[in-house]
C-alpha cells in the first residue's frame, strides 16, 4: 500500500451536529463537531461513556445521517457517496458484531467475499494478528475469550485492505496484556499508511495516539498532540495522601487556595488557583508537585465547561 501525504486530510469534520428525541425529550448528541484528521495518521477521540463517541463514529462511516454539518472521509461525502465511502473503510465497532455460529476461519472469508477479495490475497495485511489466533480458526467466535474476540474482528476489519480504520471502544471489557498487544498492532497497521481513528475511555491510551480530541457532552474541549495538550496546562498540580484519605479529602475541599481536587489511584490530586501558595496540610499528609497527565488536563477541562 502507497503511504499517504501526511498533508493530506483523510477525514474533515466541519458543524456536525446530532440530536435524539425521546417523547417531549431532546438529546444533542453532538454540538457543532468540527476537526480534520490527517492521512496515515493515528487519531484518538477521548471521551467518557456518553460523550458522543459512537454516535459520531457511526456518521464517520455512513451508518447515521448527521441533522447539521459536512463529512468527508477519504475525499467522499458520507452522505451522498457512501455507497463507495464503504468499500474503502474499515470498522470495528464497540459491541462485537460478529458471527457467533461461524468459525473464526468463516468468519474471516465470509467478510473477505463480501468485498470481492479473498483471505489469501490480504494476508500480509493481517498476519501478524492471524497468527496469535490460527491455532483456534475452527473455533465458533461466540466461544473466543474478549482478547480473541479483539483480534479477530480487527483481522475481519481489514481484510479488504481499508485506506482508514474505525475502532469504537477496541479495548473496552479486554485484559490489560490484550490491550498492550492491540496498541502495537495499531502502530504496524499506522506504518503501512492506514489511517486510523479509535475512540476510547481509557486516558492511558490518548498518550498512544499523534493527536486527540477530548469530547465531553457532545462538545471538543481540545484537540492537539498529547504532549502539547498537557504542556497547555499551566496550573500548579500537588499529589497528597495520608492514611485518612477520606478526612483528607473533605479537609482539602474547604481550602479557598485550592481550585478543585479529586481522587487519582492512591493520591488525591490538587490543582490550584495560583502557582505558588501555602496551605495547611495534616501532619501524617505526604504532599509533592507533579506534571500533569492528559486525564488530570481532561478534568480540568470538563470543571471548566461545566
Amino acid at each position: 500500500m502507497a503511504k499517504l501525504n501526511s498533508n493530506h486530510k483523510a477525514i474533515i469534520v466541519d458543524k456536525v451536529v446530532k440530536s435524539y428525541v425521546n417523547g417531549k425529550k431532546k438529546t444533542i448528541a453532538l454540538d457543532q463537531i468540527s476537526f480534520e484528521v490527517a492521512a496515515g495518521s493515528l487519531f484518538g477521540l477521548i471521551g467518557p461513556d456518553g460523550a458522543g463517541k459512537t454516535s459520531l463514529f457511526r456518521i464517520l462511516t455512513s451508518l447515521l445521517l448527521p441533522d447539521e454539518g459536512t463529512v468527508m472521509v477519504d475525499g467522499l461525502n458520507v452522505q451522498t457517496e457512501y455507497k463507495t465511502l464503504r468499500q474503502r473503510i474499515g470498522y470495528m465497532p464497540g459491541k462485537f458484531s460478529l458471527y457467533q455460529d461461524l468459525t473464526i476461519q468463516e468468519n474471516i472469508e465470509f467478510f473477505a467475499s463480501l468485498f470481492g477479495t479473498t483471505f489469501e490475497e490480504n494476508y500480509d495485511l493481517i498476519k501478524d494478528l492471524y497468527i496469535q489466533i490460527a491455532p483456534f480458526k475452527d473455533r465458533r467466535a461466540g466461544k473466543l475469550s474478549g482478547g480473541m474476540k479483539q483480534k479477530l474482528a480487527l483481522c475481519c476489519a481489514l481484510i479488504h485492505r481499508p485506506t482508514i480504520l474505525f475502532l469504537d471502544e477496541p479495548t473496552t471489557g479486554v485484559d490489560a496484556v490484550s490491550r498492550k498487544e492491540f496498541w502495537e498492532m495499531l502502530q504496524l497497521l499506522k506504518a503501512e499508511g492506514i489511517t486510523i481513528v479509535v475512540s476510547t475511555p481509557y486516558m492511558d491510551e490518548a498518550t498512544l495516539c499523534d493527536q486527540v480530541a477530548l469530547i465531553q457532552e457532545g462538545k471538543i474541549l481540545g484537540i492537539d498532540t498529547p504532549e502539547h495538550i498537557i504542556e497547555g496546562f499551566d496550573k500548579a498540580i500537588y499529589a497528597i495522601k495520608s492514611p485518612n484519605m477520606l478526612q483528607l479529602l473533605k479537609l482539602l475541599e474547604k481550602d479557598p487556595a485550592i481550585e478543585h481536587v479529586y481522587p487519582f489511584g492512591e493520591f488525591h490530586h490538587m490543582v490550584m488557583k495560583q502557582k505558588e501558595v501555602v496551605i495547611t496540610i495534616p501532619e501524617d499528609a505526604v504532599m509533592h508537585k507533579i506534571r500533569p497527565n492528559i486525564e488530570d488536563v481532561f478534568i480540568d477541562l470538563m470543571r471548566s465547561h461545566a
